[in-house]
């Protein structure tokens, strides 16, 4: 594919990630500044978008807003992924619980992915959208994931890590002593990782739809989840146990 089409689906995609992230109309100037893009590709970008019928151009306060096309394009998601069952009210009760950040995770390549977040009101928290890439074999929510897979399918995966120079190389032993561990606790603890001051406690849930693993963890300030690590830990292994039963 050519690298135009590429950068053009990326910058569809971008503006209406902004959308998302405001939840309001927004003025042509307001978008291109968000992203930094040039007037003119903008301009007709967002024109395009909405003559495709994703974006809805009010003329009279000269603002675009997203239609309902959009919402139709991904309203089948939630379902297929988490059904019908306790997970979604699971993990509002957890966020209700804990008062941290939820995250919810996959895998996706040689990431761990967050599909879905509750964050925290508190200011200095995670602040990470769904979308969010996390590095396999060394975040918390990563480790997790593979401490779900067979010793072979870790092994697997590290070699392909360390082939692709995207993360930092790890030995066999390194990586099995940090999923052994994990395996061994029922939870992962992360800690400074990712972003210096931040953590995250999480832990695998039972097989979802299609046979995929979810990771769920409970981010924060790492001070506040080192002083309350029995009580996260027990609201875990609650809705876990909650999860298998159904």
């Amino acid at each position: 594919m050519a690298d135009g089409a590429v950068k053009s689906a990326r910058r569809a995609l971008e503006i209406l990630e902004v959308f998302a992230r405001h939840r309001r109309p927004l003025a042509l100037k307001e978008v291109l500044d968000a992203l930094g893009y040039p007037t003119s590709s903008g301009s007709a970008l967002m024109k395009s978008l909405v003559a495709l019928g994703y974006l809805d151009y009010d003329r009279e306060r000269r603002t675009y807003f997203p239609t309902m096309r959009i919402h139709v394009l991904g309203a089948w998601v939630p379902g297929v992924l988490f059904g019908d069952g306790p997970l979604l009210a699971g993990l509002e009760d957890l966020h209700a619980r804990t008062g941290h950040t939820i995250v919810l995770a996959v895998q996706s390549d040689l990431h761990a992915q967050y599909v879905h977040v509750l964050p925290s009101p508190e200011p200095l928290q995670l602040k990470a959208p769904p979308g969010t890439l996390r590095p396999l074999a060394r975040s918390g929510m990563g480790l997790v994931l593979l401490s779900a897979k067979s010793d072979a399918e870790v092994e697997r995966l590290r070699r392909r890590i360390n082939a692709s120079g995207e993360d930092i190389a790890q030995t066999r032993e390194a990586l099995m002593s940090r999923v052994n561990e994990v395996r061994a606790r029922g939870y992962a603890f992360s800690r400074n990782t990712i972003s210096p001051g931040i953590g995250i406690i999480g832990a695998a849930l039972p097989k979802g739809p299609f046979g995929r693993t979810f990771a769920v963890g409970v981010a924060g300030r790492v001070p506040d989840l080192e002083e309350n690590r029995d009580e996260i830990v027990g609201a875990l292994q609650g809705l876990i146990a909650r999860l298998e039963m159904s």
